[in-house]
């Protein structure tokens, strides 16, 4: 068995797992960043998964990622959430990070939701912040897709991008808009870098999301995404940064983001019957 039949065969194992507990109920997917955990508590009537126990899912070991599948309720809405993902700069590979969205796509769950902790680069933001991705330039060095796979120029769903603004003005949370930059990881951004990453047209750098947007839209899921802005990029900060502080920022942010995510679910989120 080759490499691609042993990726495909843990995939298709977890997609089992998952269907057996009943996630493909589920209206919508929704993957957690750093710190930004605490959205899963929100649910109601809530099963937790450790994924030691879901054959075939990778764990991360990144502290702000507690490494649990959660399926539970908001408002009538059954959803399943990651509470936490795995990154390439852990070794994992583009087949292994994008697996769990895999899953989800072949059982037929129809939107992805993708959060992130990422740094800020523009100096009008009065951080922490959210930000609606409207787009994401990929310099992560990995390709998401599979031979065969159809690439589509922008992964995030217009629509459900507007549903996400309306949300915010209606709760009241600011949310800003931008292009997010994917980097490898899992040193920080330098100055240089983060230069570029202006120069290119991002608002935002971080090291996860752009490998699960680019295979969920592909595999015909309709995708949205936010991020944390935590902190300035790490290349604008006068002071060192450390994922500790990231993780914090992001549990400081916890409230309003989980205000923004609830108003989005009843907004774009159909009620199970």
């Amino acid at each position: 068995m080759n490499t691609t039949q042993q990726h495909d065969e843990a995939t298709e194992c977890l997609t089992e797992k998952l269907r057996a507990l009943g996630v493909a109920e589920a209206r919508a997917a929704f993957v957690l960043g750093s710190g930004l955990g605490p959205f899963a508590d929100r649910l109601q009537n809530a099963t937790r998964i450790p994924y030691a126990e879901l054959a075939g899912m990778p764990t991360s070991g990144v502290p702000g990622h507690e490494g649990q599948l959660v399926l539970g309720e908001i408002e009538g809405r059954l959803l399943v959430v990651q509470q936490g993902r795995v990154h390439f700069y852990e070794g994992w590979s583009a087949r292994q990070v994008t697996r769990c969205v895999r899953s989800f796509a072949n059982l037929g769950i129809d939107l992805l939701m993708l959060t992130n902790a990422a740094g800020g680069m523009d100096p009008s933001w009065e951080l922490p912040t959210l930000m609606r991705i409207t787009d994401h330039i990929n310099l992560q060095g990995r390709p998401p897709l599979n031979r065969g796979e159809a690439s589509q120029a922008c992964p995030y769903d217009s629509e459900l991008g507007e549903l996400m603004d309306r949300s915010a003005q209606k709760v009241g949370v600011e949310l800003q808009r931008g292009i997010y930059m994917g980097l490898f990881g899992p040193t920080y951004e330098t100055p240089a870098e983060v230069r570029m990453a202006s120069w290119a047209g991002a608002s935002a750098v971080g090291m996860s999301t752009v490998a699960e947007a680019t295979v969920a839209r592909s595999a015909g899921m309709r995708v949205a995404a936010v991020s944390a802005i935590t902190n300035p990029a790490a290349g604008i900060s006068k002071t060192p940064l450390n994922h500790a502080e990231v993780v914090e920022a992001g549990r400081a942010l916890a409230s309003r983001f989980c205000i923004l995510l609830e108003a989005f679910v009843e907004t774009a989120v159909e009620p199970n019957p």
